[in-house]
């Protein structure tokens, strides 16, 4: 069940608002009532969650490495979670961008400054120079959220606003080719279309995830059933005050390799090695298979992420096997990675 409002601005949100009301309890607009936040900036008056949700645009430069993947134009939503002004969205709407614009719920387009980027999380930071004229939306509790909950996605991108029924269809980790692991990501169905840095809100109307991707297996790894997958809010809550104040994290980044692979019947294979990298420099290429790491056979993506972490921070060396793609007889390599912070190899925007 969708609903995207094609009326005036102001009527738009008017149905926009009822449709949310329709599908949730009548505790739906707690969303916005006050209550505490880790973030130490807690909401101080009930509102609108859909005028909460904004659209968020970027533009990055060509060169960018992330520009061939995502593009130089990225439209998504971002959802006010603070009075300070603060929207947190999906992080790869600003990855390597050099300008960003809020769009707020009455049309305004509004230019926004990157407060933070974090790639471990997925999580993305702006705040818009103008205030907006909406109430935060609460951060509830994602772990709760369970398999069969009915929930809310809410976006705005390119500010059309977009509402849709869901369930949560499953619970579990969730391995990125790109080296993102999540422990416990929420998967939902049927999948919504602007799902990038889209809110999905709980039955009390609280912020419980942040959109992320289109997934064809929500309810089953490996089964076919389509939908989205959200960012769980608690993995931000640990983070939050410091990623505002400081633009980042306090901890020691995690190794990045520049590896792009795939579980394909269940091995690692690469699909692709990013330019300049470290994966690149240690001379591994597409169609190479990971078999383990130092000697112990890696069963999966999450495994592989979770073995080379726990080697150290980036810098450490991480001794991969591999069985390479080229040669006529199948043999197992030790190729020794020099693992580097994975933000120094953005080339982000000295602006922010």
């Amino acid at each position: 069940m969708t609903f995207a409002p094609s009326m005036p601005p102001a009527a738009g949100r008017a149905v926009v608002v009822a449709f949310i009301a329709s599908l949730l309890a009548p505790a739906a607009f707690a969303a916005s009532a006050p209550g505490p936040s880790s973030s130490g900036a807690a909401p101080t008056s009930a509102g609108d969650p859909t005028k909460a949700v904004v659209g968020v645009h970027a533009l990055v430069p060509p060169e960018a490495r992330s520009a061939r993947t995502l593009g130089t134009e990225r439209d998504g939503s971002g959802i006010l979670i603070r009075d300070d002004n603060l929207i947190v969205t999906i992080g790869y709407l600003l990855m390597e961008a050099h300008t960003v614009e809020v769009i707020a719920a009455d049309g305004r387009r509004i230019p926004a400054t990157i407060v933070a980027y974090d790639a471990e999380s997925g999580f993305g930071l702006v705040r818009p120079v103008r205030a907006l004229e909406a109430s935060p939306v609460r951060l509830g509790d994602s772990d709760a959220l369970k398999t069969a909950d009915q929930v809310i996605a809410l976006s705005r991108a390119g500010g059309q606003a977009l509402a849709s029924a869901a369930r949560v269809m499953s619970r579990r980790t969730f391995a990125g080719y790109w080296e993102y692991l999540l422990d416990n990501a929420i998967f939902t169905a049927p999948p919504h279309p602007t799902f990038g840095g889209a809110a999905l809100l709980a039955e009390d109307g609280s912020l419980v995830g942040v959109g992320s991707l289109f997934v064809n297996d929500s309810a089953e790894a490996e089964t076919f059933s389509p939908g989205n997958m959200f960012v769980p809010i608690n993995d931000l809550k640990p983070i939050l005050a410091e990623l505002a104040a400081h633009g980042g994290r306090s901890s020691p980044p995690k190794p990045w390799l520049g590896v792009y692979s795939a579980e394909t019947q269940g091995r690692i294979v690469v699909t692709r090695v990013a330019d300049d990298s470290p994966a690149k420099s240690a001379g591994l290429r597409a169609g190479d298979t990971i078999v383990g790491i130092d000697g112990r056979k890696v069963q999966s993506l999450a495994d592989l992420y979770r073995r080379a972490w726990a080697l150290g921070p980036a810098g450490v060396d991480i001794p991969l096997d591999v069985l390479k793609a080229s040669g006529d007889e199948a043999k197992i390599e030790r190729v020794m990675i020099r693992s580097i912070d994975r933000s120094k190899w953005l080339r982000t925007h000295k602006g922010f």
